[in-house]
């Protein structure tokens, strides 16, 4: 996963101009704003819709309606807030009802995930890819350019045989993908760049590293297991780790993840330096790291509930993935990633209690 040399290529978004100022829609003030997140009823569609509906200045205007879109209907409490609308069904079926709604701003976050998307390839393509060039036309034929976050993901990032990564992933590294994830991912990083180039949305990307501590079951991410590790321990149950307690990832409590998506949300150009896509802050921990927290959180018994058992394919797109980031443009946002595992794993034993 280490290389020894730093790769500092950057993509054709990356070298061209910046959107010139007068495509940029500037939102008059003290009115209310219409937003969208797609994946809404998601872990992390939940809390983006919950830190907006805290808000009471958002880009300078009242944040107003908050539509989720979503396989799924969000959770009750926002099912009952007059001031979220809720719709049900594929995205890429509902896109074409977004061009007379006129979103102020757009949270794209709905996805297949890493491990559903090798397994389906199709299934991947559909959602991940077809799903984000219907959204983007959508918006397009609106018209009203849009402010627009993509939540792209650190595996936009592979070690690629003939072009290693490096001790440390910056911005401006060349994406060498290893799944069809993130290529889907680098992919979709390159239509919002070229939709924000042509004046269509106000764009930007923000990579996301895997978020823990998740709540619920596990979903189909490769890296489901690094909040399994933690979430099934602390309720009493025994949990398989795939990988090796060695392995290096890169992690980001939701209130820090949250934080980092509101923030290259209210960016300016200026400030936000281009269209390339943003990784957003990363706490750099071994697995074994993870499971020191815990047991210094919950007590040895916890640690003991944790077997490991090598899974090969699990544990090789794992291995792929960055562990280790430069956070120089994050930082000029005010983003810093968390301090330590110890207090992402308190965070999520707080809301467990609450």
């Amino acid at each position: 996963m280490r290389g020894s040399a730093r790769r500092t290529g950057q993509s054709a978004s990356a070298q061209s101009p910046a959107i010139p100022v007068s495509t940029v829609q500037v939102p008059a003030r003290n009115v209310t704003m219409k937003i969208l997140i797609t994946g809404g009823a998601g872990f992390l569609g939940t809390r983006l819709a919950h830190a907006l509906l805290r808000r009471t200045q958002f880009l300078g205007r009242m944040p107003g309606e908050i539509a989720l879109a979503d396989l799924a209907r969000p959770a009750a409490d926002l099912v009952r807030n007059a001031r979220i609308r809720h719709l049900v069904g594929p995205l890429v079926d509902q896109c074409s009802a977004f061009v007379s709604e006129k979103f102020d701003v757009v949270f794209h976050l709905a996805a297949a995930v890493s491990a559903e998307c090798e397994t389906d390839f199709d299934l991947g393509l559909r959602s991940n890819l077809d799903a984000s060039r219907a959204l983007l036309d959508a918006l397009k034929e609106a018209g009203n350019c849009p402010r627009f976050v993509f939540a792209s993901s650190a595996a936009v990032f592979g070690n690629d045989p003939g072009l290693p990564l490096p001790l440390v992933v910056r911005d401006d590294t060349l994406p060498t993908p290893q799944t069809s994830y993130g290529i889907q991912k680098f992919i979709c990083e390159q239509l919002v760049a070229d939709y924000a180039r042509k004046g269509f949305i106000n764009g930007r990307s923000a990579r996301l590293v895997t978020v823990i501590v998740r709540p619920g079951k596990p979903n189909g991410a490769a890296s489901g297991f690094l909040s399994s590790i933690v979430r099934e321990p602390l309720s009493g149950r025994p949990v398989v780790c795939p990988v090796p307690p060695d392995t290096a990832v890169a992690v980001s409590s939701p209130d820090n993840t949250i934080a980092g998506l509101v923030a290259v949300a209210e960016a300016e150009w200026a400030t936000l330096g281009g269209r390339t896509a943003l990784n957003l802050p990363a706490l750099t921990v071994q697995v074994s790291d993870i499971l020191d927290a815990l047991e210094a959180v919950a007590g040895r018994a916890s640690r003991e509930r944790v077997h490991f058992e090598l899974d090969p394919t699990i544990a090789g797109i794992v291995r792929g993935w960055p562990s280790a980031f430069d956070n120089t443009r994050a930082i000029r946002l005010g983003l810093r990633p968390d301090p330590d595992v110890i207090s992402i794993i308190r965070q999520f034993v707080s809301e467990m209690q609450s």
